[in-house]
């Protein structure tokens, strides 16, 4: 089956209840909830009870899913579990990269906090959206977007699955152009354009934030974002410049099946990397944790058929 990597959630996959029950049942990711109330109080409270409304505001969607994310590698970890490289889409990145040891947990939880509040302001400041766009290919995904102004693929998920972000009120129309051109546009439940020029002026205030911080080489290969390879020497540059350049899903994912993994388990809420992992490759093990039944039914599908 190859090698494990642990692949962690990103921003949208937000529920109320999330977390809760690893909370409740394994002191590994009960210890990453209490670190973050220490630190910003109240983000177990909004994990386990927020409203739909509450937790897709950036400000908050950040911290509470960054939790979720490591709390169940975490979890995994306790029980035996552990990957040889490691990825996370977007937001899901920073719980990768702490994971890996690029942050302490403590300053990886603040600095998703400080990223979480800058991209809320750039979005507030430049009111935009992002729209995925299905059944079309990436070129034609391009196309649709040079004929607008402030329009960008940014997300390249997977064959015939591309994320556009643009003017929130430019959002409807592009829609009904994707439809005409014979695909289908999803809305998102994200406050901003991420990972396009309407972050630039988020991504410039990491940058000066991280100059001032501790950031280590990782103990394990993450495949960044930006590159879809493994993190090299710029470290600080490549996780500032992930807030405003285009996802590469599908290629990391690659990569990393070129590099020996062949099984992938997604930590954090919801299934959606499962869902990509599938679609890029029929030939890779597939499993999910966001609860701690997950977390015991992986340790057992590992012990009986390993690596």
């Amino acid at each position: 089956m190859g090698e494990i990597a642990f692949v962690f959630s990103g921003q949208g996959t937000q529920y109320s209840g999330m977390g809760k029950d690893l909370y409740e049942n394994s002191p590994a990711a009960k210890e990453v909830f209490d670190l973050a109330d220490a630190v910003r109080p109240g983000t177990a409270a909004q994990c386990f009870g927020g409203t739909q409304e509450e937790l897709s505001q950036t400000i908050n969607t950040q911290p509470c899913v960054f939790c979720v994310d490591l709390a169940a590698a975490q979890c995994l970890k306790a029980g035996g579990i552990l990957p040889r490289a490691v990825a996370g889409f977007s937001l899901g990145e920073v719980a990768a990269l702490t994971f890996a040891g690029a942050f302490g947990m403590d300053a990886g939880f603040r600095f998703v906090c400080k990223r979480a509040a800058f991209m809320q302001e750039a979005a507030e400041k430049h009111p935009s959206g992002m729209a995925a766009v299905l059944k079309l290919p990436v070129e034609t995904v391009r196309e649709l977007c040079s004929r607008r102004k402030n329009t960008y693929p940014v997300n390249y998920n997977c064959k015939g699955q591309t994320v556009v972000a643009l003017q929130k009120s430019a959002l409807g129309d592009f829609c009904k152009e994707v439809q005409a051109a014979g695909g289908r546009a999803v809305p998102l439940a994200v406050s901003g354009g991420f990972h396009s020029p309407f972050m630039d002026e988020a991504a410039q205030k990491l940058l000066t934030e991280l100059r001032t911080e501790d950031v280590r080489p990782t103990s394990l290969p993450v495949y960044s974002n930006v590159s879809a390879k493994p993190y090299g020497e710029e470290m600080k540059a490549t996780i500032a410049n992930q807030v405003n350049h285009p996802v590469y899903w599908q290629k990391s994912v690659e990569n990393m099946i070129a590099d020996g993994i062949g099984t992938f388990i997604e930590v954090g809420p919801g299934k959606t990397l499962c869902g990509l992992i599938k679609k890029i490759s029929s030939q890779v093990r597939i499993l999910n944790v966001e609860n701690f039944a997950d977390a015991q039914a992986a340790v057992e599908e590992l012990r009986r058929n390993p690596c």
